[in-house]
């Protein structure tokens, strides 16, 4: 998939400023989740059209020629990608993942190596072009140089992933209620989902996920040992 980024970077980054007002509305849309403070990853971040305007610090991507540009746009990106970040556990106080999420190989390993640098309550920003709608359902049928590869997903589905990775709390905004090409103003960001083609869904860190786990064992294995207790004695009996 970088092979694509890596030779078309100049239309992908051409695409933000042919379609002005759709950029604009959708940084809109990521900064009412966005932490008005604390250390920021992108994952994904491209040619830093995101990081730099949100000024979020740091970025990954696979794409050497993307990663240059971001670089120059004065965002800290390194070249890697989302299932093995170089960052060691519990740094960020958030994660981004814009449209990110369609491209990579293994989406649950990516959000659950974005939960192991997160911090305690860290929170987790992620785009998606909503597959059921007018905007996903436009993208899918196109297949543009980029999208025709994307494997697209809908807002309950990614909620999933997220929930199976360890993140709860989850809140949503939505913009784009035309196609990008036919707007020339930006759009309002409303809560929730559905009528917007663009859709930024946000979680926080579920800190306890793992002792949750354990704790769930230990509660079988008490089950297992008072079921035993009582229950062989009388069959014995019998």
């Amino acid at each position: 998939m970088s092979s694509i980024f890596d030779r078309y970077y100049k239309k992908y980054d051409a695409w933000y400023d042919r379609n002005k007002f759709a950029y604009l509305s959708e940084l809109k849309a990521i900064r009412k989740v966005l932490p008005k403070r604390g250390e920021g990853l992108e994952i994904g971040v491209g040619t830093g059209k995101f990081a730099a305007p949100l000024k979020i610090t740091i970025g990954i991507d696979p794409s050497k020629n993307m990663i240059d540009i971001a670089q120059k746009r004065g965002v800290d990106a390194h070249l890697g990608t989302g299932e093995r970040l170089p960052f060691r556990n519990a740094v960020f106080d958030y994660v981004a993942i814009i449209i990110t999420i369609c491209f990579v190989k293994d989406p649950q390993k990516v959000l659950k190596e974005s939960r192991r640098v997160l911090k305690k309550n860290g929170k987790i920003i992620v785009g998606i072009i909503d597959k059921d709608n007018f905007l996903g359902k436009y993208y899918q049928k196109k297949k543009s140089i980029f999208y025709k590869q994307a494997k697209f997903f809908n807002v309950k589905e990614v909620r999933n992933l997220l929930n199976n990775a360890g993140f709860f709390k989850f809140s949503y905004y939505q913009t784009l209620y035309k196609l990008p090409s036919e707007i020339n103003s930006i759009h309002k960001s409303h809560k929730g989902f559905g009528q917007g083609g663009f859709v930024v869904i946000s979680g926080e860190k579920r800190w306890s996920y793992l002792s949750n786990c354990w704790r769930s064992h230990v509660i079988y294995a008490h089950c297992v040992f008072l079921l035993g207790y009582f229950l062989i004695p009388n069959l014995l009996k019998g």
